[in-house]
């Protein structure tokens, strides 16, 4: 089975402090730790299970600057084949539509049987799988977190609201949407990364792929961030501060106050 997964570098939130920019209209992006997505992580280690059961091979690919080639080679490192890069100046700013593109014509370059996305990135929108999938004309599922081999088919779970889960057979090739959870994401060592430090990863631009610039940039997008902002602090409402013990036994004497412990 050849399985194609989508890997984004995005901020490390564990690693920085994320604050906002002069403009007010982003982060600030400067001097941020970096690394891959944790959606993705999961759908990697997924798909590299899934190969270890049935055959076959695993590609990465991300869209971003050569630095994205880092998540790439880690990917590569935990155990994946492959990896392409597909990087334009063309394709700063683009929205979830213009990424959805770019990957659809790398995808129709190779033969995928299953392509992976995380459940979301860091912009939260969750959105890429399911045009990707629309643009490919192939089934898609969102929040999966089991995957059975059936064949040509897969069996997959879904997570719902409630704490419910719906279970599904779906045709390959199809598109998934992995939640976190759904495995245990494999260590990477010092060994695999130099392993893979110097594995050649071809970058892919606008004219390899067939796209035209226009039609996937920034002044393509539909989609354009405005603001970013923190939300007013509501009535009522108190941020505590202080390290973390001195944070919980300030909220504990609040609880106590109010009536919410005894």
């Amino acid at each position: 089975m050849e399985i194609l997964v989508c890997v984004k570098r995005v901020p490390d939130t564990s690693e920085n402090e994320i604050e906002l920019n002069g403009a007010g209209n982003d982060i600030d992006r400067d001097d941020l730790v970096y690394s891959v997505n944790e959606w993705d992580n999961y759908a990697v280690e997924e798909a590299l299970q899934i190969v270890d059961k049935v055959g076959g091979s695993v590609t990465v690919i991300s869209v971003g600057d050569d630095e994205s080639e880092e998540v790439l080679r880690r990917e590569m490192a935990m155990g994946a084949d492959k990896g392409i890069l597909l990087s334009d100046d063309a394709f700063e700013n683009v929205d979830g539509r213009g990424i959805a593109t770019i990957l659809k014509a790398a995808v129709e370059k190779g033969n995928y049987d299953l392509i992976f996305t995380g459940a979301q990135a860091d912009d939260g929108a969750a959105q890429v799988g399911g045009m990707l999938a629309a643009m490919l004309d192939v089934p898609f599922a969102s929040l999966v977190n089991t995957i059975e081999v059936n064949g040509d088919k897969l069996k997959i779970g879904r997570e719902i609201e409630g704490g419910n889960q719906e279970m599904y057979e779906i045709s390959l090739p199809c598109v998934l949407s992995i939640q976190t959870g759904i495995n245990e994401p494999r260590y990477v060592g010092i060994r695999g990364i130099r392993k893979v430090a110097s594995v050649e990863i071809p970058t892919l631009g606008a004219a390899d792929l067939g796209l035209d610039a226009a039609a996937v940039g920034a002044s393509a997008a539909r989609v354009q961030r405005t603001d970013y902002f923190l939300p007013e602090m509501g009535d009522g409402a108190e941020i505590l501060e202080g390290s973390t013990e001195e944070i919980i036994d300030k909220l504990v004497e609040l609880l106590k106050a109010k009536g919410g412990l005894k």
